[in-house]
């Protein structure tokens, strides 16, 4: 059975190809920071938030904006690493889960990262897959070549992260030491 809506194939490999180019391209992977630091965030809507992180190894301030797949609770925002555990801002919450978040129309909020187990992942995927289909359908391959794995829709390997608003822990600002050798 096909759908009348579907895209023609040449289209749906420009629209990935194109989509990978752009979660390879550091510069517009990273514009919307400067909308979200302008008090812009608002143009981007709810699927959409900032994260601010410590660097695990600088001990700086870094950020980045993606998307939200996932509203499981009231206060609780579900992102996905689209580069797998290789992501630096995943690497960073894993090192301090302290974060701030800047999510949708609200201003910044205290929250606290969590790893999402294999079963909350694939509650999660599912839930956007049904509320966003055709978007999955565009950004599956483009993650997928990203990734360089295959991604099931029931069960994905995906890194996802749970961000908890509330006061459990502030982002630190430490200094870190490097070694130099």
């Amino acid at each position: 059975m096909s759908n009348s809506r579907a895209l023609p194939a040449a289209i749906t490999d420009a629209l990935v190809s194109t989509a990978t180019r752009a979660l390879h391209n550091r510069r517009l992977m990273r514009a919307p920071i400067w909308a979200y630091r302008a008090r812009l965030g608002f143009l981007f809507g709810s699927r959409m938030l900032m994260l601010e992180h410590i660097g695990r190894k600088s001990g700086t301030r870094r950020y980045v904006v993606l998307e939200v797949i996932d509203r499981p609770e009231p206060g609780t925002y579900v992102v996905v690493s689209g580069f797998g555990t290789r992501a630096q801002w995943f690497r960073n919450l894993q090192a301090n889960p302290a974060a701030r978040i800047w999510p949708g129309t609200r201003g910044p909020a205290h929250a606290t990262a969590q790893l999402l187990d294999p079963d909350a992942a694939a509650q999660s995927l599912q839930s956007y897959i049904t509320r966003h289909p055709r978007a999955w359908n565009t950004m599956k391959p483009a993650l997928e070549n990203t990734l360089g794995a295959p991604i099931d829709d029931q069960g994905t390997e995906l890194p996802m992260v749970a961000l908890h608003i509330g006061t459990r822990q502030q982002p630190e600002h430490r200094p870190v030491t490097v070694e130099r050798r």
